[in-house]
């Protein structure tokens, strides 16, 4: 099914997209690869607040953003050509930010962005923090950097393209891999495949 929504977005909201819903997604989204996931990580468990959601982490300065309702797109985008407002702005594989995705989840993230596989323990938060994960389209990075309407490095620039990102979106295309009830499209597609062939 075909959904429009707009980020950041509430739990509500969560519940209402199914795996294998197709979703364009206008609003504010995040960019985070490992080395940003690993520094919030790492400074989260540093912090006297470490208990704390991710409103109150962000407002001590423990985090850059206030992850609550928000979605993270694990992107690192090459340089922008003149007049462009991004470069490439293809998926990362998700799969790098698996060690620090339960920790993130439990602070509010509602949504993330990426492509491949997620680990059990992922999933596990993803049910448990009523998530959702998304997956853009691989190799189609200059296509997907057109929805990209605005882009401000708003924290860790000494990361270079692994710095945080705030962006604007235009209906940028996704597609729910796995849903909140911990569906997994990656799975079910199979196994739709494998009794289409019977």
């Amino acid at each position: 099914m075909e959904k429009h929504i707009n980020a950041p977005f509430d739990k509500k909201q969560v519940k209402d997209l199914k795996a294998g819903d197709y979703v364009y997604i206008s609003g504010t989204i995040y960019s985070a690869r490992d080395a940003a996931h690993k520094r919030m990580y790492d400074a989260i468990l540093a912090s006297e607040y470490s208990d704390a959601d991710g409103k109150t982490l962000y407002e001590k300065g423990v985090i850059p953003f206030d992850l609550t309702n928000n979605v993270i797109y694990y992107l690192g985008p090459t340089p922008a050509k003149e007049g462009q407002v991004i470069g490439s702005a293809g998926p990362t594989t998700s799969t790098r930010m698996d060690k620090y995705t339960p920790l993130i989840l439990s602070k509010g993230l509602n949504g993330m962005i990426g492509k491949g596989k997620r680990g059990q323990a992922v999933i596990d938060s993803i049910i448990k923090d009523q998530a959702v994960y998304f997956a853009a389209v691989g190799g189609a990075g200059a296509l997907l950097s057109g929805c990209i309407k605005e882009s401000e490095v708003i924290a860790y620039d000494d990361l270079g393209a692994e710095a945080i990102r705030k962006m604007r979106v235009e209906n940028f295309p996704a597609i729910v891999v796995i849903d909140c009830q911990g569906n997994n499209l990656y799975e079910t597609a199979v196994e739709d495949y494998r009794n289409s062939r019977t």
